[in-house]
């Protein structure tokens, strides 16, 4: 029988929030003050720069980009992704631990590699080495702004570029010298410090940006530490040819259990607790890049090279139940993009030819371990643990070769057409410290011996290719309207860790099986038709669109909610379907409302387990078919922002077999931003304002539902001087 949990009732009922959030841009929307009527049509005045790594009006973009300008993400100055990205329709993010997150853009909330996380347009990581935590690597609160394109993204970027491509953008540098310094502090131990500055100069200019932040976390054993810095310099070598240069860095050590999950009476009585207090994350990532462009004329050529290094310790909270191990990982990372863009007269038509070049070496050294636990099932606790034998100890190095060409034109002046298509060449080479055979690793819990089983794949090299076109048009109806629509076809090749790190088995043989298994997923396969309409009716500033996306050979974890343990294998065929709207209007000359909505469902069309289960025509779990976020703005005085924000997150399945539901949540949190003079201003905010018991997450675990608490009612305030 199906069951569903509800939480407490201090909040409002679950259709009340999207309804009303739905209505509210449109409330006034022909009755606005007619001072209002010329004001900037804001939606096709906004540039991307997602689409061809140059900029570009959306109004000529085919493709859903949701832009975040820098303006916004200094009010809300965000602690962590999921204060900002939800800003944007049809995208959330939610708490893991620290900084760490899962993701949700036309996807579920999942940890799937199924996104590309960008630094002014150049991965933060490589295809091989995928890490869902992404965004924690880059320095959010200190960015020049975000882009996320919905979707799978066009043939300028190939793997990976599934559900979206979240583009953190690093910040200008001056025109003139300034520096500022930025302090805060807030509930549960937390405080940060931001400071930077730069200057300009005749040719050029240079900022630079460094983020200190500490939380002693407000469950059990959840202490999070950040250094990260962003060094950017803009330098023109003639008035031809212009550089520039970022390095940017990261370093997190944190106590993973923020999202340890509880049973429902320590969920509603005790959310401090923390199941799993043994789990860290510690996290390394320096990023080094050059973009140098060459403009003569009609024509432009660009080449970046970059390197990155990565590396991550790792005890995962998400295996102590069946699979306790210590772990990790390194990659370094030596590319280049280099891009030839053609522009000529006839039709406005823009010529882009590029080829984008990866080679990642990296390793894994991973440890079982033996543990000390108390109680059992989904509520038992892991209290000390020491490091057992090796499971895995290999090397594997990624390299992709993907050449790309992209053309655009308009056969008139109101129609635009734009085709791409883009090859990807990638291979991993594998070389194991271990034989191609299961090895059989002993370690104890509480005493007792047990023996578990690793599968090894044999040395080797793994080789996927594949062609992804695109296709897309936009009309400009009007110059306040402009339509679009869009096929794009993406795909993402298996990572390092779903390749080789197959899962532990009871038996030998059937490890193996495991791996050899794993050695033979398919690539991802998506294909995704958007139409939409963006522009202005009256004062309201809008952008909408409906989408329907298809993965077909997704590569998905089937979850044991018994015994925990997971298997992944390539699925027959799920599907994602959807509308999204973006909304904006001034409702007086120091008010203004902007709604972002979306509803989806997300659907396992084809996929049997053979011998276990068959989930097909089930939803899938974790995807909550309306998301909301809705923003009331006051400028009470010049230099005076005030915002009420209200989050909505719809219900959803807590498993693949569709038994339980989480009930969803709405949240409301209130900023305040005030600038006293030139040289300082005091800023605060209070999350969760109504102090609702909500969670992050919710699952079921050992047969038993279990949710992740949500952050509390948290007041932070700050000062900021500038000179």
């Amino acid at each position: 029988m199906s069951s569903a949990f509800r939480a407490p009732a201090r909040a409002l009922p679950r259709r009340t929030p999207l309804a009303l959030a739905l209505a509210l841009p449109f409330a006034t929307l022909f009755a606005a003050p007619p001072a209002l009527a010329d004001d900037a049509v804001l939606t096709l005045q906004a540039v991307s720069v997602t689409g061809t790594r140059e900029q570009q009006p959306l109004a000529e973009t085919p493709a859903s980009v949701g832009v975040v300008d820098a303006t916004a993400v200094e009010l809300v100055r965000p602690a962590h992704p999921s204060e900002i990205v939800s800003q944007v329709p049809g995208a959330a993010v939610a708490v893991t631990n620290g900084e760490g997150h899962t993701t949700a853009i036309r996807q579920p909330f999942t940890t799937a590699p199924v996104y590309l996380f960008l630094e002014d347009g150049i991965p933060t990581r490589s295809t091989g080495f995928f890490n869902h935590n992404a965004l924690y690597e880059t320095n959010l609160p200190q960015s020049g702004g975000i882009e996320i394109t919905r979707g799978p993204g066009t043939a300028l970027y190939g793997s990976d570029a599934i559900g979206g491509i979240v583009n953190v953008l690093t910040r200008t540098p001056p025109t003139e010298r300034e520096a500022y310094v930025s302090g805060e502090a807030g509930g549960h131990g937390w405080w940060r410090l931001l400071a930077g500055g730069g200057m300009g100069y005749d040719m050029g200019g240079w900022r630079a940006d460094l983020n200190l932040t500490h939380t002693d976390g407000w469950r059990d054993a959840t202490d999070y530490d950040r250094q990260s810095g962003t060094l950017r310099w803009d330098h023109a070598l003639s008035d031809r040819t212009v550089a520039k240069t970022v390095l940017a860095f990261s370093e997190i050590d944190q106590q993973t259990g923020a999202g340890s999950p509880l049973i429902r009476a320590d969920y509603e009585d005790d959310p401090t607790r923390n199941y799993r207090t043994i789990a860290f994350r510690e996290v390394s990532a320096l990023r080094l890049s050059s973009a140098i462009e060459h403009e003569s004329g009609d024509s432009l050529f660009s080449v970046t090279p970059y390197v990155r290094d990565n590396s991550m310790d790792l005890l995962a909270t998400f295996r102590l139940a069946f699979d306790p191990t210590v772990y990790t990982t390194e990659n370094r990372s030596f590319g280049l993009l280099a891009k030839w863009r053609q522009d000529f007269a006839p039709m406005r038509t823009r010529l882009i030819v590029g080829v984008d070049l990866d080679h990642s070496p990296g390793s894994r050294l991973e440890r079982r371990l033996n543990l000390v636990t108390a109680g059992s099932g989904a509520a038992r606790e892991y209290l000390d643990y020491s490091v057992g034998p090796v499971a895995y100890d290999y090397d594997v190095s990624f390299t992709g070769i993907s050449p790309y060409v992209h053309t655009e034109f308009s056969p008139s002046e109101a129609l635009r057409l734009t085709a791409g298509l883009r090859y990807d060449h990638l291979s991993y080479d594998f070389d194991n410290a271990f034989a191609a055979e299961a090895r059989a690793v002993t370690t104890t819990t509480n005493g007792t011996p047990a023996t578990r089983y690793y599968g090894q794949a044999g040395d080797g090299v793994t080789r996927f290719e594949h062609l992804s076109p695109k296709l897309g048009a936009t009309w400009a109806l009007s110059p306040r309207t402009s339509a679009h629509v869009g096929w794009t076809h993406g795909f993402r090749a298996p990572s390092e860790s779903q390749l080789f790190r197959p899962s532990a088995g009871s038996s030998a043989a059937a490890a193996q099986a495991s791996a050899e298994s794993a050695l033979g997923l398919d690539p991802v396969k998506a294909d995704q038709l958007e139409v939409g309409l963006r522009g202005r009716v009256g004062p309201v500033d809008y952008d909408l669109v409906a989408y329907q996306l298809t993965k077909r050979d997704d590569i998905l974890s089937y979850r044991d909610t018994a015994t925990n343990a997971t298997t992944v294998v390539n699925a027959g065929r799920t599907t994602h379907r959807g509308i999204e709207l973006a909304a904006g209007l001034p409702l007086a000359t120091d008010w203004r409302v902007d709604a972002s909505l979306s509803w989806a469902r997300h659907r396992y069309a084809d996929w049997v387990v053979p011998g276990t289960a068959d989930f097909s025509d089930k939803d899938i779990e974790a995807a909550p078919r309306f998301l909301g976020n809705t923003r009331l703005g006051w400028t009470p005085v010049d230099g005076a922002r005030i915002q009420f924000e209200w989050v909505h997150v719809g219900s959803y399945w807590m498993d693949q077999a569709n038994t339980t539901r989480y009930g969803g949540h709405d949240l409301f949190h209130l900023r305040a931003d005030w600038r006293l003079s030139d040289s300082l201003r005091l800023f605060g905010n209070v999350t969760n304002l109504g102090d609702h018991r909500y969670a992050d997450s919710a699952q079921i675990s050992s047969s038993t539902p279990v949710y992740s608490p949500g952050l509390p009612r948290t007041l932070v305030a700050g000062v900021e001087a500038r000179w």
